[in-house]
């Protein structure tokens, strides 16, 4: 059974969803809420409970102002208000993408409160060699998005992180879906809802900067209580977040693990991800 939640937190007012029981784990992306999610969340809730949420801004997730950036470090302090309306002094964590950002900035911002953190491709493009590069890239997607909308931010967004175009790119219709694109990778294009292109604007417009420009605290990283794990997918060797990954791995002496599928493993192979997930917990 799953029950659904409400959390007012400092400028929001945060969607969240409890599954199973058992060890408390909390699952999370950005800009991917918690519908995303789902198939994980339960293929995880007959031995834990299960929490997921949408980010700020995001979905269900409502903001006092609308134009607020959604940052790691005010996605960290939601979660940490989470923690606490569960009544839970820790929890293990599962963050993928812009969420494993925000879990890396939980854990140095909030030491003591994560068991395990797996931080899954986080795009902390800032420790690669080509960084200024990259910078440059995100500043060119937000910039086409204001110019020339979702449909060309996106396709320069999947681009850039490495994911094969298709050869005819044809108007552009349906390509807004790239909350599910950008982070999943999955192959069908389809019509996207209003929540979608909505979530799409806050990502493009509010989240991609900031999210990208994060440094990690490499030294509250190593001096925490947590254990931190670097998750790659088995066949995400030519994107950027593979990059991006090893080198957060390298800076903190640590073994990456691999997990089924690409960038979005998660979506296409629920199950199989999410015995993976129990092995790095059970450590």
């Amino acid at each position: 059974m799953t029950t659904t939640h409400t959390l007012d937190v400092p400028g929001a007012r945060l969607y969240y969803e409890v599954r199973g029981s058992g060890p408390l784990l909390l699952v999370m992306g950005a800009p991917m809420d918690a519908g995303a999610f789902a198939p994980l969340a339960d293929a995880l809730a007959s031995d834990h409970t299960v929490v997921t949420h949408d980010p700020r801004g995001i979905s269900g997730s409502t903001l006092d102002d609308p134009e607020q950036d959604s940052t790691p470090e005010l996605r960290a302090d939601d979660v940490a208000a989470l923690l606490d309306a569960l009544g839970a002094e820790t929890a293990d964590v599962f963050g993928s993408s812009d969420g494993a950002v925000t879990g890396l900035a939980l854990v140095a911002r909030h030491p003591g409160r994560v068991g395990t953190l797996i931080a899954h491709e986080p795009p902390v493009t800032e420790l690669l060699p080509d960084a200024a590069e990259q910078r440059a890239a995100t500043e060119d997607i937000i910039l086409t998005f204001h110019r020339e909308g979702q449909p060309a931010a996106w396709r320069k967004f999947m681009a850039n992180a490495g994911f094969d175009q298709p050869s005819d790119q044809g108007s552009g219709e349906g390509e807004a879906d790239g909350i599910g694109r950008a982070e999943a990778a999955a192959p069908p294009v389809f019509a996207p809802s209003p929540r979608d292109i909505a979530n799409g604007v806050r990502f493009f417009a509010h989240e991609l900067r900031a999210t990208t420009a994060h440094i990690p605290d490499i030294a509250a990283l190593k001096a925490a209580p947590t254990r931190t794990v670097v998750g790659i997918g088995a066949a995400s060797g030519a994107l950027v977040t593979y990059r991006t990954s090893m080198a957060l791995a390298e800076r903190l002496a640590v073994r990456p693990v691999e997990f089924p599928g690409d960038h979005g493993g998660f979506l296409g192979q629920p199950v199989e991800f999410a015995e993976v997930v129990r092995r790095v917990l059970k450590g």
